[in-house]
């Protein structure tokens, strides 16, 4: 049986291969290591685009995708029906909250004020200019799956009040549905965006959700560019009223001269988010057990569904 992996580093981290398997590498969709045809397990490149998802279709005796990234949202739809699609739930929990912590933090702390003061060789910046602190804030998850869950662990030191939000309420978790979102967020300071991008949330973040954000609010999108609506935000942030920071954009990258490089009010980074050391190893242990299950014919976790 044939499986493809995007890394060479892989070879060395999937673990015990069974017996019959065959690994090659094809990191690129212009790179391929033989004929697509008779390949059944294909791990595609972390953060695979369109040109991986057509080249699918070529490989006529395909099983499996199972992707590196947590979300989907590139393959949904564009597979056969004879073709598992499997996430990488679980792999991102950690680095993706980090990143909405150093984000949080960093908003908060003024850390981009100071960078840009540091540039200037203006200590003076710093002297009575106190800035505002997570202690006490009252900050709402918007996406209740693992990487939220793993969020509001690290949250817990910080002396704040989480409030989480899914897709459907779960009152026995404490877990709001999105139908109360403008209820709630009139009652947060700091608003995270972790949801994956479905038809439900593209364009979830728009005029009316950022006009319900109090007055010094921060929104931070760690999910999906097109889950907030980009003019709206712009119009939002222009007023000064709120503040947001991002790792993902619509469109992405931001093209040269868009508004939000230069707002002081946003921070950007790009795209990063799951983007550390230790992703490999994470990732290529969840390749290794799905692989030895699917070769004995056991189900495979982290399914995508038509829900998605």
């Amino acid at each position: 049986m044939k499986v493809w992996i995007p890394h060479e580093q892989g070879l060395g981290l999937i673990g015990e291969v069974p017996s019959g398997v065959t690994l090659e590498v094809a990191a690129r969709p212009d790179a391929l290591p033989s004929d697509p045809d008779g390949v059944r397990f294909w791990v595609p490149p972390f953060l695979a685009q369109t040109a991986s998802a057509d080249l699918a279709a070529k490989m006529l005796e395909l099983e499996v995708v199972q992707l590196l990234s947590a979300g989907a949202d590139v393959w949904v739809g564009k597979l056969s029906e004879r073709v598992v699609l499997c996430d990488a739930r679980g792999v991102h929990d950690s680095p993706t909250a980090e990143w909405v912590m150093t984000a949080v933090l960093s908003h908060l702390r003024a850390f981009p004020a100071f960078v840009r003061a540091q540039a200037r060789g203006d200590w003076s910046y710093s002297e009575h200019t106190p800035t505002d602190e997570l202690a006490g804030k009252r900050v709402l998850i918007v996406g209740a799956g693992s990487i939220g869950a793993a969020l509001a662990a690290r949250l817990a030191p910080f002396e704040v009040s989480v409030t989480s939000v899914a897709r459907t309420a779960r009152p026995d978790e404490g877990v709001h549905g999105v139908g109360e979102l403008p209820d709630l967020l009139p009652h947060h300071d700091v608003v995270v965006l972790i949801v994956p991008l479905t038809d439900q949330t593209r364009g979830l973040v728009d005029a009316a959700f950022l006009a319900a954000m109090p007055d010094g609010a921060l929104l931070v999108n760690g999910a999906r560019g097109p889950v907030v609506d980009t003019d709206a935000l712009v119009a939002e942030l222009s007023t000064g009223r709120i503040a947001a920071a991002a790792d993902v954009t619509e469109p992405e990258p931001l093209p040269a001269g868009h508004p939000l490089w230069s707002m002081p009010n946003f921070l950007l980074t790009p795209h990063v988010g799951g983007s550390v050391r230790g992703l490999l190893p994470r990732a290529y242990k969840l390749v290794g057990e799905q692989l030895r299950r699917f070769t004995a014919g056991e189900t495979l976790i982290n399914q995508v569904t038509d829900g998605y």
